[in-house]
C-alpha cells in the first residue's frame, strides 16, 4: 500500500472542530485531577465512559489500571494506538486556573494531553468508519513514569486477549511549537537505569565532626565525582546522560546523620556505554566511601528501567508522510535521538511489530519563536517534568488529534 492521500484523513478530521470544546474540557479536567502510577482509577473510569460512548468494546483493569478499547470494522490491518496516563509527584507551579487539585501531584509530562488526543482520535475514527476497514486497538497505559506500565499490560495477556497489531503508533507532547511533529528513525529514545544508593557513615553531634564519618560530605563528594563519568569515561562520539536527581541526608543542622541516600539515572543508547557507565558509578561510589573511612559498604538498589526505543525506518517514513500531508509543508522534522525514555517500545518488541513514536508540539508558536530568536529556549520554554510545564490546550489538541488520526488511517485498510 502506498502513502495515502490527504482526502481520507480530511474526511475523518471534518468533525474535529465540533469536538474541540468537549476535548478541551476533558483535558483541563484530567490536568486538574492527576493520579500517580497504578493509582489512575478516576482517569481510567473517564476513559471507559467516553470510549464506550464512541462505540468501542472496552476492557478496564488490564495490567492493573490500564484500559483497552477495541473497534472491529471489517477485514483489514490491526493498528495499536497507545497513550499513557499517569502523573508525577511534583508540586505544580503553572498558575493555571485548572492546575492540579491533588497536593504534590502534577501532570508535568503531558500524559493528560495524550489521553485527550487519543480519545479525540477514537471518536473521529469511529464516526468515519465508513471510510476504512480493519481493527483499532487503543491501549491507555498506566505507570509509564516508573517504567512498568507497558510491561504490566503485556504480561496481562494483552496480545492474547486483543490480537497482535500490524503496527504500533503513539505520540508524546513536547516543548515544540503547536502544529509541529518530530520523529527520528532508529534509536529514538534512550535507555534508562535508575538507582537508589545508600552511603553509610557514622553519626555524631554537629559540634564534634571528628567523631563522625560524615555521610553528607561523602555523598556530596560522590555527586561531584559522578559528573566526570560522561565527560571522562564515555567516548566523545557517544551520547549519554547521568543525573543525580535526589540527595537526602539528615534531619536538623546540628546532627551528623548515619547515612545519605542518592537517586540517579543513567541514560544511554548502546549496551557497551550503559555497562561502562554503571560500572563507573559503582566504582566511584565505593571508592568515595572507602576514602571517607566508611565501615559499611554502600547499598545499591535498581529502580526503574526503560529499554532503548527503536523506531522502524519504514514505519517512520510512511507515517510521517501521512501526517505531513495533513499538517502541511515544513511541519514534520527529525529531532535526532532524544535523551528522554519511553516504555512504549515494549509493545512493539513483544508483538514483533514495527513501531512509530513521535513528538508533537504543545508550545504557543509565538512564544517559542520569541525565545528561539533570543536564544533563551532552555530558560523560557519549560520542558517536560518541570513544575511549570503547561502545553497550551488549543491548538495542541488539534495537532495531536490530527497526527494520530492521520497516522491510524494510513495503516488501516480502505473501504
Amino acid at each position: 500500500m502506498g502513502v495515502s492521500q490527504p482526502q481520507p484523513a480530511a474526511a475523518a478530521l471534518a468533525g474535529l472542530d465540533a469536538a474541540l470544546g468537549e476535548l478541551t474540557d476533558l483535558y483541563q479536567d484530567l490536568h486538574a485531577h492527576p493520579e500517580l502510577s497504578f493509582e489512575e482509577h478516576r482517569t481510567a473510569a473517564e476513559i471507559v465512559r467516553r470510549a464506550e460512548a464512541y462505540g468501542y468494546d472496552v476492557t478496564p483493569g488490564v495490567g492493573r489500571t490500564g484500559v483497552v478499547a477495541v473497534l472491529d470494522n471489517g477485514v483489514g490491518p490491526t493498528v495499536l494506538l497507545r497513550a499513557d496516563f499517569d502523573a508525577l509527584p511534583l508540586v505544580e507551579r503553572t498558575g493555571l486556573p485548572y492546575a492540579s487539585r491533588t497536593e504534590g501531584v502534577m501532570h508535568a509530562c503531558g500524559h493528560d494531553m495524550h489521553v485527550t488526543c487519543l480519545l479525540g482520535a477514537l471518536k473521529l475514527l469511529a464516526d468515519a468508519r465508513d471510510g476504512w476497514r480493519g481493527r483499532i486497538v487503543a491501549a491507555f497505559q498506566p505507570a509509564e513514569e516508573i517504567g512498568e506500565g507497558a510491561r504490566s499490560m503485556v504480561d496481562d495477556g494483552f496480545f492474547e486477549r486483543f490480537g497482535t497489531p500490524d503496527v504500533v503508533l503513539g505520540q508524546h507532547v513536547a516543548p515544540l511549537p503547536t502544529g509541529m511533529v518530530a520523529c527520528h528513525a532508529g534509536a529514538a529514545f534512550a535507555a534508562t537505569d535508575s538507582l537508589k544508593i545508600v552511603m553509610y557513615g557514622k553519626g555524631a553531634h554537629g559540634s564534634r565532626p571528628e567523631t563522625s564519618v560524615d555521610p553528607v560530605v561523602m555523598a556530596a563528594a560522590t555527586v561531584m565525582r559522578l559528573q566526570t563519568v560522561v565527560s571522562r569515561e564515555v567516548p566523545a562520539g557517544e551520547t549519554a546522560v547521568l543525573t543525580v536527581g535526589s540527595l537526602r541526608a539528615g534531619t536538623v543542622d546540628n546532627i551528623i546523620p548515619d547515612e545519605a541516600e542518592l537517586r540517579l539515572s543513567v541514560r544511554s543508547y548502546k549496551e557497551d556505554v550503559r555497562a561502562r557507565m554503571l560500572a563507573a558509578v559503582e566504582r566511584i561510589v565505593r571508592g568515595e566511601a572507602r576514602v571517607a573511612g566508611a565501615e559499611r559498604e554502600p547499598e545499591f538498589t535498581a529502580l526503574d528501567a526503560f529499554p532503548v526505543l527503536v523506531n522502524d525506518d519504514t514505519a517512520v517514513a510512511r507515517t510521517m508522510a501521512a501526517i505531513g500531508a495533513v499538517l502541511g509543508d515544513g511541519k514534520v522534522t527529525d529531532p535526532g535521538p532524544i535523551t528522554g525514555s519511553e516504555d512504549v517500545g515494549i509493545f512493539g518488541t513483544a508483538a514483533k511489530a514495527p513501531l512509530c513514536y513521535w513528538l508533537f508540539g504543545g508550545c504557543d508558536p509565538a512564544t517559542y519563536a520569541a525565545a528561539a530568536a533570543a536564544g533563551t529556549l532552555d530558560r523560557d520554554i519549560p520542558s517536560n517534568h518541570s513544575p511549570r510545564f503547561a502545553p497550551v490546550a488549543e491548538p495542541a489538541i488539534t495537532t495531536g488529534v490530527t497526527a494520530l488520526t492521520a497516522a491510524a488511517l494510513e495503516w488501516l485498510g480502505r473501504a
